[in-house]
């Protein structure tokens, strides 16, 4: 049997990566804009679903994410 959520959540960045956006002063559609010229192709709905947990991240996304927010990885994951 796979999993696929952990604590009902597909993911456990969102919730850092909303703030993070936030702060940035990034709309979801300028994230995915600037997500989109990284060479990840996310609609702003993806970015959305994100945010809230019903969509799983890949690690790619993950690192482009990181990039443009300007954080790093362990942050978003919750580690620092």
């Amino acid at each position: 049997m796979k999993i696929y959520d952990f604590n009902g959540k597909k993911n456990i960045c969102g919730k850092r990566i909303k703030e993070a956006r936030k702060r940035a002063g990034l709309t979801q559609d300028n994230l995915a804009a600037r997500l989109q010229l990284e060479g990840v192709i996310l609609e702003r709905d993806s970015v959305s679903r994100i945010e809230i947990g019903t969509r799983f991240v890949a690690d790619y996304e993950l690192l482009a994410i990181c990039k443009i927010l300007n954080v790093s990885p362990a942050y978003l994951l919750g580690l620092e």
